[in-house]
């Protein structure tokens, strides 16, 4: 690949970045990557600076780098690695709040809402059983919110209001948007802008968000992948470039 070549990277290929290192020293967890973006992320993490990590066909099968099948997994043995933190999931969200509550069951009030989503599925045993980070494609007000409409996933707060056995496991590394990288890195667990994908400003953001973000004094560009990762991404793990479907330059 020419310096030409790896010269200009897209927006989605720091997405990509910006997701695979949220498995960055996980060790030998199981990694759960939903959507494109993340599934990109987590392979391009075992490739490079998490080998150990784990991955899975999504159903009963652990595979290698090319999707091969290499062990069973198990529901008892998935289950186990669930319940004891040794799963780091990357989740989406239709709505995510300051302190990392996420909702993807509805919008309005439960009893009558105006639109009915996935519902809650996994996520509340996935957020107090293993670290979560979420991936979230489309940043907007109408989904980063003052206060989500149904707790999905447990954020930070409803986590330390359950107490010592809802906060054991609990831990949201990162979130990834399309503009940014943000984490709870802050005296009262409320969400902060970690780092700014390159061509993105703080106003960007901040007009993007629903609730009063932290930022810092200064705030870093999201960094740029490697010129072997760019190759593993454009030549090995996504050569047809269905990433760029999911985000916009």
């Amino acid at each position: 690949m020419s310096a030409a070549e790896t010269a200009v990277v897209s927006r989605a290929e720091y997405c990509v970045v910006a997701c695979a290192e949220a498995w960055r020293d996980n060790g030998e967890v199981l990694a759960s990557p939903m959507g494109l973006i993340p599934s990109v992320g987590a392979r391009l993490a075992k490739r490079t600076f998490s080998p150990d990590l784990l991955l899975t066909d999504g159903e009963a099968m652990l595979v290698g780098l090319d999707g091969a099948p290499e062990g069973w997994l198990p529901y008892r043995r998935h289950l186990a690695m669930v319940t004891g933190g040794r799963r780091h999931v990357m989740m989406g969200a239709s709505q995510i709040d300051r302190y990392g509550n996420q909702n993807i069951s509805c919008i309005g009030d439960w009893e009558r809402p105006a639109r009915q989503l996935l519902g809650v599925r996994g996520a509340p045993v996935n957020t107090l059983n293993n670290p979560v980070s979420y991936w979230v494609p489309k940043h907007s007000p109408r989904v980063f919110v003052e206060k989500v409409d149904m707790v999905c996933g447990v954020g930070y707060d409803n986590a330390a209001a359950a107490g010592p056995s809802a906060t054991r496991y609990h831990r949201i590394p990162r979130v990834v948007s399309g503009l940014g990288v943000f984490d709870f890195a802050t005296p009262d667990r409320s969400m902060r802008l970690a780092s700014l994908h390159p061509g993105v400003t703080v106003e960007r953001v901040r007009e993007a968000t629903g609730f009063a973000l932290t930022v810092p004094d200064e705030v870093p560009y999201t960094r740029e992948p490697t010129a072997d990762e760019l190759r593993l991404i454009r030549e090995v793990i996504d050569p047809k470039r269905l990433r760029e479907r999911e985000v916009g330059s």
